[in-house]
Protein backbone atom coordinates (compact mmCIF):
# COMPACT_ATOMS: atom_id res chain seq x y z
CA UNK A 1 0.00 0.00 0.00
CA UNK A 2 0.94 3.29 -0.51
CA UNK A 3 2.29 5.57 2.18
CA UNK A 4 -0.09 8.30 2.50
CA UNK A 5 1.43 12.01 3.20
CA UNK A 6 -0.44 15.22 3.62
CA UNK A 7 1.34 17.96 2.35
CA UNK A 8 0.71 21.06 3.87
CA UNK A 9 1.99 24.30 2.84
CA UNK A 10 1.82 28.24 1.88
CA UNK A 11 0.55 29.72 4.94
CA UNK A 12 0.08 33.12 6.63
CA UNK A 13 3.32 34.53 6.85
CA UNK A 14 6.01 36.47 4.57
CA UNK A 15 7.81 33.62 3.16
CA UNK A 16 4.43 32.59 1.87
CA UNK A 17 5.68 32.40 -1.75
CA UNK A 18 9.45 30.00 -0.63
CA UNK A 19 7.00 28.04 0.76
CA UNK A 20 4.55 27.12 -2.40
CA UNK A 21 7.71 26.85 -4.44
CA UNK A 22 9.56 24.42 -1.83
CA UNK A 23 6.05 22.13 -1.25
CA UNK A 24 6.00 21.89 -5.29
CA UNK A 25 9.59 20.64 -5.41
CA UNK A 26 8.78 17.97 -2.87
CA UNK A 27 5.91 16.78 -4.05
CA UNK A 28 7.33 16.32 -7.61
CA UNK A 29 9.96 13.97 -5.61
CA UNK A 30 7.85 11.59 -4.28
CA UNK A 31 7.59 8.43 -5.97
CA UNK A 32 4.34 8.16 -7.14
CA UNK A 33 4.87 4.22 -6.77
CA UNK A 34 5.32 4.63 -2.85
CA UNK A 35 3.25 8.09 -1.93
CA UNK A 36 -0.12 9.04 -2.11
CA UNK A 37 0.07 12.98 -1.69
CA UNK A 38 -2.62 14.97 -0.15
CA UNK A 39 -2.40 18.37 -0.39
CA UNK A 40 -3.44 21.22 1.98
CA UNK A 41 -2.85 24.93 1.22
CA UNK A 42 -2.72 27.43 3.23
CA UNK A 43 -3.60 31.20 1.98
CA UNK A 44 -2.41 34.24 2.73
CA UNK A 45 -5.12 35.05 5.38
CA UNK A 46 -5.04 31.69 7.59
CA UNK A 47 -7.55 29.59 5.46
CA UNK A 48 -7.14 25.97 4.78
CA UNK A 49 -8.36 24.39 1.51
CA UNK A 50 -10.11 21.72 1.42
CA UNK A 51 -10.29 21.85 5.25
CA UNK A 52 -8.10 22.45 8.66
CA UNK A 53 -6.73 19.52 9.88
CA UNK A 54 -8.75 18.75 12.77
CA UNK A 55 -5.94 18.82 16.50
CA UNK A 56 -8.29 15.60 17.75
CA UNK A 57 -6.66 11.86 17.96
CA UNK A 58 -8.09 9.52 14.99
CA UNK A 59 -9.83 12.27 13.04
CA UNK A 60 -7.62 11.68 10.38
CA UNK A 61 -7.76 7.71 9.63
CA UNK A 62 -6.67 9.07 5.87
CA UNK A 63 -3.49 10.41 6.52
CA UNK A 64 -0.61 8.32 7.43
CA UNK A 65 2.34 10.80 8.14
CA UNK A 66 2.43 15.04 7.62
CA UNK A 67 5.29 17.18 5.34
CA UNK A 68 4.86 20.41 6.89
CA UNK A 69 6.79 23.10 4.17
CA UNK A 70 6.23 26.36 6.02
CA UNK A 71 8.46 28.37 6.17
CA UNK A 72 8.22 31.15 9.24
CA UNK A 73 5.74 32.02 11.04
CA UNK A 74 3.14 30.09 11.66
CA UNK A 75 4.78 27.36 10.52
CA UNK A 76 8.24 26.81 11.17
CA UNK A 77 8.01 28.34 14.81
CA UNK A 78 6.03 25.32 16.71
CA UNK A 79 2.41 26.40 16.10
CA UNK A 80 1.80 23.80 13.18
CA UNK A 81 3.81 21.70 15.75
CA UNK A 82 1.18 21.33 18.24
CA UNK A 83 -1.79 21.11 15.97
CA UNK A 84 -0.09 18.23 14.88
CA UNK A 85 0.88 16.90 17.99
CA UNK A 86 -3.09 17.56 19.47
CA UNK A 87 -3.46 15.21 15.95
CA UNK A 88 -1.62 12.54 17.00
CA UNK A 89 -0.08 12.36 13.20
CA UNK A 90 3.54 11.80 12.54
CA UNK A 91 5.24 14.67 10.99
CA UNK A 92 8.57 15.56 9.17
CA UNK A 93 11.13 17.99 11.23
CA UNK A 94 11.41 19.09 14.37
CA UNK A 95 8.89 18.82 17.56
CA UNK A 96 7.14 22.03 18.93
CA UNK A 97 9.95 23.80 21.90
CA UNK A 98 12.95 22.35 18.90
CA UNK A 99 10.45 24.61 16.57
CA UNK A 100 10.08 27.55 18.72
CA UNK A 101 13.43 28.25 19.82
CA UNK A 102 14.63 27.63 16.27
CA UNK A 103 12.69 30.33 15.10
CA UNK A 104 13.81 32.84 17.62
CA UNK A 105 17.01 34.35 17.23
CA UNK A 106 17.26 35.50 20.57
CA UNK A 107 16.32 32.34 22.44
CA UNK A 108 18.32 30.27 20.05
CA UNK A 109 21.29 32.30 20.96
CA UNK A 110 20.79 31.67 24.31
CA UNK A 111 20.94 28.04 24.07
CA UNK A 112 23.95 28.07 22.21
CA UNK A 113 25.37 30.04 24.09
CA UNK A 114 24.76 28.26 27.77
CA UNK A 115 26.40 24.62 25.67
CA UNK A 116 29.45 27.63 24.59
CA UNK A 117 28.79 27.86 21.07
CA UNK A 118 30.04 30.85 19.40
CA UNK A 119 27.57 33.15 18.74
CA UNK A 120 27.86 36.75 17.12
CA UNK A 121 27.79 39.26 20.10
CA UNK A 122 23.78 41.07 20.02
CA UNK A 123 21.24 43.11 21.60
CA UNK A 124 17.27 42.68 21.67
CA UNK A 125 15.14 46.01 21.34
CA UNK A 126 11.32 45.72 21.18
CA UNK A 127 9.21 47.37 18.99
CA UNK A 128 8.87 51.01 19.62
CA UNK A 129 11.06 50.65 22.99
CA UNK A 130 12.64 54.07 23.58
CA UNK A 131 16.42 54.79 23.37
CA UNK A 132 17.06 51.52 21.31
CA UNK A 133 19.59 53.17 18.78
CA UNK A 134 21.34 53.95 22.24
CA UNK A 135 21.09 50.68 23.60
CA UNK A 136 22.72 49.36 20.72
CA UNK A 137 25.32 51.86 21.34
CA UNK A 138 27.74 49.06 22.77
CA UNK A 139 28.28 47.10 19.40
CA UNK A 140 29.82 48.86 16.06
CA UNK A 141 28.96 49.52 13.13
CA UNK A 142 27.89 48.22 10.69
CA UNK A 143 25.09 46.74 12.56
CA UNK A 144 22.49 43.73 11.28
CA UNK A 145 18.73 44.32 12.23
CA UNK A 146 16.57 41.34 11.77
CA UNK A 147 12.83 40.31 13.36
CA UNK A 148 13.82 37.98 16.14
CA UNK A 149 10.81 35.31 14.55
CA UNK A 150 11.59 35.54 10.61
CA UNK A 151 13.29 33.83 7.53
CA UNK A 152 14.51 33.88 4.53
CA UNK A 153 15.86 37.26 5.14
CA UNK A 154 12.57 39.56 5.42
CA UNK A 155 12.61 42.45 6.92
CA UNK A 156 16.08 42.36 7.90
CA UNK A 157 18.80 45.32 7.14
CA UNK A 158 22.48 46.36 7.29
CA UNK A 159 22.76 49.62 9.00
CA UNK A 160 26.04 51.52 8.65
CA UNK A 161 25.33 54.57 10.91
CA UNK A 162 22.54 55.74 13.56
CA UNK A 163 20.11 56.73 10.70
CA UNK A 164 20.18 53.53 8.77
CA UNK A 165 19.82 52.08 12.33
CA UNK A 166 16.76 53.64 12.74
CA UNK A 167 15.09 53.04 9.64
CA UNK A 168 16.38 49.69 9.88
CA UNK A 169 14.65 49.18 13.28
CA UNK A 170 11.45 50.65 11.96
CA UNK A 171 11.59 47.88 8.98
CA UNK A 172 12.04 44.75 11.44
CA UNK A 173 9.53 46.04 13.82
CA UNK A 174 6.64 45.69 10.97
CA UNK A 175 7.52 42.21 10.89
CA UNK A 176 8.01 41.08 14.80
CA UNK A 177 7.82 42.91 18.10
CA UNK A 178 11.03 41.24 19.38
CA UNK A 179 14.14 42.67 17.30
CA UNK A 180 17.83 41.58 17.39
CA UNK A 181 20.77 43.58 17.02
CA UNK A 182 23.69 42.00 15.82
CA UNK A 183 27.61 42.92 15.53
CA UNK A 184 28.14 42.69 11.38
CA UNK A 185 30.48 40.21 10.53
CA UNK A 186 33.06 40.72 7.56
CA UNK A 187 33.89 37.22 5.77
CA UNK A 188 32.24 34.46 4.28
CA UNK A 189 28.57 33.03 4.62
CA UNK A 190 28.42 29.30 4.86
CA UNK A 191 25.88 26.38 5.19
CA UNK A 192 25.47 22.61 6.88
CA UNK A 193 22.73 20.64 6.01
CA UNK A 194 22.12 18.32 9.26
CA UNK A 195 19.43 15.15 9.44
CA UNK A 196 18.44 12.81 11.41
CA UNK A 197 17.06 12.08 14.96
CA UNK A 198 19.31 10.63 17.95
CA UNK A 199 22.17 10.57 15.97
CA UNK A 200 22.30 13.97 13.07
CA UNK A 201 24.82 13.74 10.52
CA UNK A 202 26.63 16.85 8.61
CA UNK A 203 26.81 17.51 5.38
CA UNK A 204 29.76 18.79 3.40
CA UNK A 205 29.51 22.86 4.08
CA UNK A 206 28.24 25.17 1.01
CA UNK A 207 29.69 28.56 0.83
CA UNK A 208 27.21 31.63 -0.30
CA UNK A 209 28.52 34.02 -2.36
CA UNK A 210 25.97 36.91 -2.40
CA UNK A 211 25.64 39.26 -5.72
CA UNK A 212 24.29 42.18 -3.00
CA UNK A 213 25.94 43.60 -0.23
CA UNK A 214 24.36 40.44 2.18
CA UNK A 215 22.09 37.48 1.34
CA UNK A 216 19.02 39.08 1.36
CA UNK A 217 15.16 38.12 0.10
CA UNK A 218 15.90 39.29 -3.53
CA UNK A 219 19.53 38.40 -3.99
CA UNK A 220 17.51 34.49 -2.55
CA UNK A 221 14.85 34.21 -4.78
CA UNK A 222 14.70 36.93 -6.89
CA UNK A 223 17.82 38.47 -8.82
CA UNK A 224 19.56 34.60 -9.57
CA UNK A 225 22.40 36.42 -9.08
CA UNK A 226 23.94 35.22 -6.11
CA UNK A 227 26.44 31.92 -6.32
CA UNK A 228 27.33 28.84 -4.52
CA UNK A 229 30.53 26.83 -4.03
CA UNK A 230 29.48 23.07 -2.81
CA UNK A 231 32.09 22.07 -1.17
CA UNK A 232 32.50 25.20 0.35
CA UNK A 233 36.87 25.80 -0.05
CA UNK A 234 38.10 25.70 3.47
CA UNK A 235 40.97 24.26 5.04
CA UNK A 236 40.11 20.51 6.47
CA UNK A 237 40.28 21.44 9.99
CA UNK A 238 37.57 24.52 9.76
CA UNK A 239 35.43 21.95 7.70
CA UNK A 240 35.47 19.17 10.61
CA UNK A 241 35.00 21.98 13.36
CA UNK A 242 31.57 23.53 11.13
CA UNK A 243 30.29 20.14 10.57
CA UNK A 244 30.42 19.28 14.61
CA UNK A 245 29.26 22.61 15.13
CA UNK A 246 26.47 22.12 13.20
CA UNK A 247 25.27 19.15 15.09
CA UNK A 248 26.32 20.76 18.54
CA UNK A 249 23.39 23.65 17.76
CA UNK A 250 21.42 20.72 16.36
CA UNK A 251 21.38 18.97 19.48
CA UNK A 252 21.31 22.02 21.91
CA UNK A 253 18.10 22.66 20.79
CA UNK A 254 16.74 19.55 20.63
CA UNK A 255 16.29 19.50 16.84
CA UNK A 256 14.81 16.10 14.95
CA UNK A 257 14.33 15.02 11.35
CA UNK A 258 16.16 18.07 9.69
CA UNK A 259 17.95 21.33 9.46
CA UNK A 260 19.97 23.56 8.04
CA UNK A 261 22.59 25.56 10.00
CA UNK A 262 24.00 28.62 8.85
CA UNK A 263 27.39 30.26 9.79
CA UNK A 264 29.46 33.08 9.67
CA UNK A 265 33.33 32.88 8.82
CA UNK A 266 35.12 36.16 10.39
CA UNK A 267 37.93 36.97 8.02
CA UNK A 268 40.12 39.01 9.99
CA UNK A 269 40.09 36.47 13.20
CA UNK A 270 39.08 32.74 11.02
CA UNK A 271 36.52 32.29 13.64
CA UNK A 272 33.26 30.48 13.05
CA UNK A 273 29.97 32.00 14.21
CA UNK A 274 26.31 29.85 14.32
CA UNK A 275 24.47 32.53 12.62
CA UNK A 276 21.11 30.73 12.91
CA UNK A 277 19.45 27.56 12.24
CA UNK A 278 16.53 26.93 10.12
CA UNK A 279 14.12 23.80 10.93
CA UNK A 280 12.39 23.76 8.00
CA UNK A 281 14.98 24.52 5.12
CA UNK A 282 13.80 25.71 2.00
CA UNK A 283 13.44 22.66 -0.51
CA UNK A 284 13.06 24.72 -3.91
CA UNK A 285 15.49 24.05 -7.27
CA UNK A 286 17.69 26.25 -5.39
CA UNK A 287 17.44 25.99 -2.26
CA UNK A 288 21.19 24.37 -0.81
CA UNK A 289 19.82 21.81 1.99
CA UNK A 290 18.98 19.50 -0.78
CA UNK A 291 22.00 19.93 -3.00
CA UNK A 292 24.08 19.31 -0.10
CA UNK A 293 22.49 16.57 0.61
CA UNK A 294 22.74 15.35 -2.97
CA UNK A 295 26.51 16.29 -3.19
CA UNK A 296 26.88 13.74 -0.08
CA UNK A 297 25.44 10.92 -2.35
CA UNK A 298 21.39 11.44 -0.97
CA UNK A 299 19.06 12.27 -3.82
CA UNK A 300 16.34 14.70 -3.35
CA UNK A 301 13.61 11.76 -3.79
CA UNK A 302 15.97 9.45 -1.50
CA UNK A 303 16.24 12.81 0.67
CA UNK A 304 12.39 12.75 1.02
CA UNK A 305 12.23 9.01 2.00
CA UNK A 306 14.75 9.11 4.72
CA UNK A 307 12.48 12.37 6.28
CA UNK A 308 9.33 10.53 6.17
CA UNK A 309 11.31 7.85 7.71
CA UNK A 310 12.56 9.62 10.71
CA UNK A 311 9.03 11.34 11.28
CA UNK A 312 7.49 7.70 11.41
CA UNK A 313 10.29 6.49 13.54
CA UNK A 314 10.12 9.59 16.02
CA UNK A 315 6.39 8.89 16.35
CA UNK A 316 6.70 5.10 17.18
CA UNK A 317 9.13 6.38 19.69
CA UNK A 318 6.86 8.92 21.10
CA UNK A 319 3.86 6.01 21.46
CA UNK A 320 5.70 4.15 24.06
CA UNK A 321 5.40 7.39 26.51
CA UNK A 322 2.51 7.33 28.93
CA UNK A 323 0.52 10.59 28.95
CA UNK A 324 -2.21 9.56 31.75
CA UNK A 325 -1.45 7.79 35.48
Amino acid sequence: MKLRVAVVYGGRTGEHEVSVRSARAIMAGMDPAKYEKIEYFIDQQGKWMPGPIVPEPGAHPEIDVVFPVLHGTFGEDGTMQGLLELADLPYVGAGVLASAVSMDKEMMKRVCAERLLPVVDYVTVSRGEEGAVAKCATLPFPLFVKPANLGSSVGISKAHDAAELETALALAAQYDNKIIVERGITGRELECAVLGNDEPMASMPCEILPSREFYDYEDKYLLDKAETRLPADLPRDTTMELRRLAVECYRAVGCEGMARVDFLLEASTGKLYINEINTIPGFTSISMYPKMWEHCGTPFAALVDRLIELALERHKRKKATRFTR
